[in-house]
C-alpha cells in the first residue's frame, strides 16, 4: 500500500513539474528578450534598414525596395542620377546638422549617444542579442560561436556601404570626443573616395555594392528594384555607364 502510495506521489509531483514550464516551453519555444515572433505564426518580417556613409538611417517595410535608393535619390540633388563629390559633401552637412542638436559646430558626446539610442537604436538592440532590421531573413543574425571568429560586420557596418561600424566616431580623428565641422567634412570626402573606386568623381547607383544585410536578404545592389529606379534603364551589360553631361 505504501509503495502504490508513493508512486502517485511521485507521478503527480512529475505532471506538476510538467505543467510549471509554461506554454512557451512546452512548444520547444524560448521565450525572453527579442523573442518577438507572432506565437504560434511564422517568423515577423523585420524593417528593412540602411545607414548612409554620414550615418543617416533610412528604412523600408519588408518587400519595397532596400532603402539605398531612398538615400542615393535625396543625396543626388539635381535628380541625373549621378552623385557628385559636392553632393555628397552636402548631404553630409545636412545631417550634421541634424547631429549637432545645439548647434555649437560640434558633434558632442550626448549627441553621439542620441544617434546611438534615439536614430538607430536596432544597432544597440543587436549588440545585445535582440536581432536587427535589415531583412535578414527576420531572425536577425545569429553570434558566433563558441571558439569561433566573429567575421561578421559590426555596428552600422552591416547596414552601410562602408565597413565603417560607427560612422559618427570614426569622423573624430583628434580622438577628442567630438567631431568638429572640419572632421566631418574630410570624413565625407574620405568616403566619397571609397565609394569612386574609378575615381572619375562621379557614383551611380548601380556601382554601390549590396550592405551586408542586404546581400543576405537577396536583394543586391543590381537588384529589380534599383533597376527600374536606375536613370536610364539597363546595367553595365546595356551599354555601360552613361555620365553625359559630365
Amino acid at each position: 500500500m505504501r509503495v502504490k502510495a508513493a508512486i502517485w506521489i511521485v507521478g503527480l509531483a512529475l505532471l506538476c513539474v510538467a505543467c510549471a514550464g509554461g506554454p512557451d516551453e512546452r512548444r520547444g519555444r524560448r521565450g525572453g528578450f527579442g523573442s518577438d515572433d507572432e506565437e504560434g505564426g511564422p517568423p515577423r518580417q523585420r524593417t528593412q534598414l540602411f545607414i548612409s556613409p554620414s550615418g543617416q538611417p533610412f528604412r523600408a517595410p519588408p518587400g519595397q525596395p532596400y532603402p539605398v535608393a531612398a538615400w542615393f535619390a535625396q543625396a543626388d540633388s539635381n535628380h541625373d542620377g549621378k552623385l557628385t563629390r559636392d553632393e555628397f559633401r552636402a548631404d553630409a552637412d545636412a545631417f550634421f546638422k541634424v547631429l549637432d542638436v545645439d548647434g555649437d559646430g560640434q558633434i558632442s558626446m550626448p549627441e553621439v549617444t542620441r544617434w546611438e539610442e534615439v536614430l538607430v537604436p536596432e544597432i544597440a538592440r543587436e549588440a545585445m542579442g535582440g536581432g536587427g532590421a535589415g531583412g535578414l531573413g527576420g531572425g536577425g543574425r545569429s553570434p558566433a560561436g563558441r571558439n569561433e571568429i566573429n567575421t561578421r560586420a559590426q555596428g552600422a557596418a552591416a547596414y552601410s556601404l562602408i565597413n565603417e561600424p560607427h560612422p559618427i566616431r570614426g569622423a573624430d580623428t583628434d580622438f577628442s570626443m567630438s567631431v568638429s565641422r572640419a572632421e566631418w567634412r574630410a570624413a565625407a570626402d574620405r568616403r566619397f573616395a571609397l565609394l569612386d573606386q574609378d575615381g572619375d568623381g562621379v557614383v551611380l547607383l548601380s556601382d554601390l555594392r549590396p550592405t551586408p544585410a542586404q546581400g543576405r536578404g537577396g536583394k543586391g545592389a543590381g537588384s529589380q528594384e534599383q533597376e527600374q529606379q536606375r536613370p536610364g534603364g539597363g546595367g553595365r551589360g546595356g551599354g555601360g555607364r552613361r555620365r553625359g553631361g559630365g
